[in-house]
């Protein structure tokens, strides 16, 4: 039984998560969700206490995807030059911020209009995934500036204009065409990185 239940949460998260993405929370009646699954509303509730509890599930799942993503990457660029390695994460990050298409919606509809109620929690959770992508970030940086290619900057700094840059750049590529953006980027990242090194 315990098995058959967990298919059911599994089939619930999945249901919510497209459904989430597509339409956002207020949009996305729990009675939705529940026909996607082909079960009874009330019957969502033997597994998730409320609509709110489901969000966070769903949530919670799309932050570790993106965990594993990271340290997926962290390994990927170990041997690399530190501009490299930022290039790389900036790319990628810019690209899919390490998510599926689905996931990506769902994470920006959840950001940039939360529900209410939830919006703490939310900004708490993703502080947390943050903080994994900060310490792979305060590493290079590090680097960067014990051999001499990254200015003296306080860490917090570098941090808070890296962030900037991937988040703006995450943004802007809803607005342009692929070639556009891909010429943007390459301006930017020139820009920024001759902001950093040292002259």
């Amino acid at each position: 039984m315990k098995g058959v239940a967990k298919v059911t949460a599994i089939k619930i998260k999945a249901a919510a998560l497209r459904l989430f993405a597509q339409n956002g929370y207020d949009a996305t009646p729990l009675s939705g969700i529940a026909n996607e699954v082909g079960i009874k509303t009330p019957s969502l509730y033997a597994h998730f206490s409320s609509k709110e509890d489901l969000f966070l599930a769903v949530f919670d799942s799309v932050i570790q995807e993106q965990l594993v993503k990271i340290r997926a990457i962290e390994q990927s660029i170990a041997e690399m030059s530190v501009h490299d390695k930022l290039h790389t994460i900036v790319q990628d990050v810019c690209r899919t911020y390490w998510l599926s298409e689905e996931n990506v919606t769902f994470l920006k509809r959840a950001m940039l209009f939360p529900p209410t109620s939830l919006q703490e929690a939310l900004r708490s959770r993703f502080a947390e995934s943050e903080e994994a992508l900060s310490v792979v970030l305060k590493n290079i940086f590090l680097k960067g500036m014990e051999e001499g290619i990254l200015r003296q900057e306080q860490i917090e700094d570098l941090l808070a204009s890296f962030y900037c840059l991937v988040d703006g750049a995450f943004i802007q590529q809803f607005y342009y065409n692929r070639n556009d953006f891909e010429q943007r980027m390459q301006s930017v990242w020139r820009l920024y990185w001759q902001g950093i090194i040292t002259k």
